[in-house]
C-alpha cells in the first residue's frame, strides 16, 4: 500500500523514529562505550516525533487531509526486525543503512508535501539536515571500525 495522505505519511515516520530508537537502545545496551551516543539518538527520535506530530496537528485541516499530498511506496524506506545482531561493526554497518533510508524518507515525503504545506517539509529538511550529521557520526565510526583503530 502506497503512503498518499499526510496521516499516513506522519505515521509512517512515528514507525521509522520508533524501530530506529528500539535499534539505539539495543545497541547502547551491547555497546556500552557509545551508549550516551546512542541513548542520544534515541531522545533525538522521540523529540523528532513529537516536533513533526505538533506541526502537523497545528497546521493539518480536513480540507487539506482530503487531499493527497504523497505518492510514497513505504517498501523503499522500510527498516528491519532485529537488526542488532552481531558485533559493533555489523551495529554500526546496520545503524548506517537503517539511517540512509530514514533521512531519504525525510527528504522525499518533504519534496512531496512542499507544494500543500509548507510547515511540515520545513520541519522534516530540518530533521533531515540533522540526521545528514547523524549519518556522518556513524560513518567516522565505520571508518574507525574499518581501519582497526
Amino acid at each position: 500500500m502506497r503512503l498518499n495522505t499526510a496521516s499516513q505519511a506522519i505515521s509512517f515516520l512515528r514507525e521509522l523514529e520508533t524501530k530506529s530508537g528500539l535499534f539505539y537502545e539495543s545497541l547502547a545496551q551491547k555497546h556500552s562505550g557509545e551508549e550516551s551516543l546512542f541513548l542520544g539518538f534515541v531522545k533525538e527520535n522521540k523529540k523528532n516525533i513529537l516536533n513533526i506530530e505538533r506541526t502537523y496537528f497545528g497546521v493539518i485541516t480536513d480540507a487539506l487531509e482530503g487531499c493527497f499530498a504523497f505518492d510514497i511506496d513505504p517498501s523503499l524506506y522500510e527498516i528491519g526486525g532485529d537488526i542488532s545482531e552481531g558485533d559493533y561493526a555489523a551495529g554500526v554497518a546496520a545503524a548506517l543503512e537503517m539511517e540512509t533510508k530514514i533521512l531519504r524518507f525525510y527528504v522525499d515525503a518533504a519534496e512531496q508535501s512542499r507544494c500543500l504545506m509548507a510547515d511540515v517539509p520545513r520541519v522534516m529538511d530540518r530533521i533531515a539536515k540533522a540526521r545528514g550529521e547523524r549519518l556522518k557520526k556513524l560513518q567516522a565510526m565505520s571508518d574507525t571500525v574499518k581501519s582497526g583503530r
